[in-house]
């Protein structure tokens, strides 16, 4: 038997596999796509024809940029109202529309929902796996983000369904990330600290994970959407866009189309520079007929950037102090992403957590769909993986807040589930609402420690209705919240004078 991991990320996916070796223990491995590629680009480009997934497309989105679909999951399961919607509206090269409440890509005429995309990636990934697997496996463990709420979760989820996957759970990332390396299993009795460091094409994410009994707990987690991979090319293409200024007196920052051949290029030697001491750029015709042909050594690069290597370590600092810890309350620290390759980011670590164990002996961009495959070969019962499935605990990834109204009748908010809550959750609260209104709604929402009052970030609400109203008194409302381990919510209201009840469920993907 056999089950997938798939990593769903801004800028690439990646699939791995887990299989039962000859001896009987079970082992997962990233497999190659058809190009020979490990990891393939999340770019989807469409024509009149067809729909072309990853590196192809990636490399034809200079001559048909309106109709290739970058960063797919930056929008997923986000409205129009969401701040990274906007960004990503503001930024995109395909028109995107709103129609009947949803995000909508319009090409060529035709609107495309933002899952759809995702679900031709996520059919790449099928395809990869089963053309390594040699046969036709759709059990998978889908990867999401820390911070993903129940709409992006579900977004995301019923695109690997329609992609002909059977999701049997959606993984956290930083937790797949530590299943990767079976952290918590070599020492089941021990306790520990884990910082699971993640740069990705978008985004930095930190997260702070208590290793105990070979239970994992989140103790702290930060996203930094202003930080990525993207930015490290994006620096080292504005230096080659000056050099060819510098030798051919053309300055390109404002030609769209050749400052595209210039991050293709950049993108190329930035990944060169990772195991080489210098890379060469060369794009044939660049502009007005004139090719471009440039060496860039790694120091060169480092210098390049280093504003770029002092945001991303600063972030680590942050968040320890944010914990309340020092770099000696860490005992290890995991790699993920593919911008965590680069060698100067990873001594800038070391030179923080001088005395920790520093894991990156698994590639960076590999570690955390190891991770999910790994959680799928548990899923699937195999009694020689070395994890227990229980010693897995999902934890809330926001703040899930219950609105109410107080005795003066003022809405009032109360954190019931803050985040980073180890899952399975059961939380109680008595709400007091005025004796004279008949009815009474409460309001669920999900925030990251901001204020929640953007109707955005509402996800459900349940009203008690025909209420006896009081003259004196007040109506006294408990709410019971059950959180699962998936992350789907079970809410009963009561209203303690009348016994009347309201229930809703709300489920995600898993």
């Amino acid at each position: 038997m056999a089950a997938i991991g798939v990593h769903l990320g801004a800028t690439c996916a990646c699939a791995a596999v887990y299989k039962v070796r000859a001896g009987g223990d079970g082992r997962a491995d990233v497999v190659a796509n058809d190009a020979g590629d490990r990891v393939t680009p999340a770019v989807v480009a469409f024509s009149e024809s067809e729909e072309v997934v990853g590196l192809a497309a990636k490399q034809s989105r200079i001559r048909n940029i309106s109709n290739t679909v970058v960063k797919v999951k930056q929008i997923l399961g986000r409205s129009s109202g969401d701040p990274q919607a906007k960004k990503y509206i503001a930024e995109s090269k395909c028109s995107i529309i709103e129609k009947n409440g949803k995000l909508q890509y319009e090409i060529d005429n035709k609107l495309i929902n933002p899952e759809d995309v995702a679900k031709l990636i996520f059919s790449k990934m099928k395809e990869t796996a089963q053309s390594a697997l040699g046969s036709d496996v759709n059990d998978v463990v889908v990867t999401v983000p820390f911070d993903f709420g129940e709409n992006q979760k579900n977004a995301l989820g019923e695109a690997a369904a329609a992609a002909g996957f059977n999701v049997m759970r959606l993984i956290h990332e930083p937790s797949a990330a530590l299943l990767a390396y079976g952290i918590g299993q070599d020492s089941p009795t021990g306790k520990s600290n884990v910082l699971v460091y993640k740069l990705g094409g978008t985004s930095l994410s930190i997260t702070v994970i208590e290793v105990n009994s070979g239970i994992y707990r989140v103790l702290a987690t930060n996203t930094d959407d202003s930080i990525g991979g993207v930015c490290f090319t994006e620096a080292l293409a504005q230096h080659l866009a000056s050099e060819f200024q510098r030798s051919c007196k053309h300055d390109i920052r404002g030609n769209p189309r050749a400052m595209m051949k210039l991050m293709n290029s950049a993108d190329i030697a930035k990944h060169s520079l990772s195991t080489l001491g210098s890379a060469n750029c060369f794009v044939d015709s660049l502009y007005d007929g004139l090719d471009f042909d440039c060496n860039v050594s790694r120091a060169r690069f480092e210098l390049i950037c280093s504003s770029l290597f002092s945001k991303c370590v600063e972030a680590i600092k942050k968040l320890l102090q944010q914990v309340g810890f020092t770099a000696d309350d860490i005992n290890k620290v995991v790699l993920c992403g593919g911008s965590a390759r680069i060698p100067k980011l990873q001594q800038l670590i070391k030179d923080i957590f001088p005395t920790v164990e520093l894991l990156n002996s698994i590639p960076p961009d590999e570690v955390i769909p190891i991770g999910a495959a790994i959680e799928a070969g548990i899923l699937l019962g195999k009694e020689n993986t070395l994890l227990e499935e229980d010693a897995l605990i999902e934890c809330s990834a926001k703040d899930i807040l219950l609105k109410g109204v107080d005795e003066s009748g003022a809405d009032k908010f109360t954190v019931l589930f803050p985040s980073g809550t180890p899952l399975p959750a059961r939380r109680q609260h008595t709400l007091h609402a005025p004796g004279n209104i008949s009815s009474v709604c409460l309001e669920l929402y999900e925030s990251l420690g901001k204020s929640p009052m953007n109707e955005e970030e509402k996800f459900a609400q349940i009203v008690l209705q025909d209420l006896d109203k009081k003259e004196d008194g007040l109506h006294d409302i408990l709410t019971v919240l059950t959180m699962k381990r998936d992350g789907s919510l079970h809410v009963t209201c009561t209203d303690q004078d009348t016994g009347k009840c309201e229930i809703i469920t709300i489920e995600v993907a898993s």
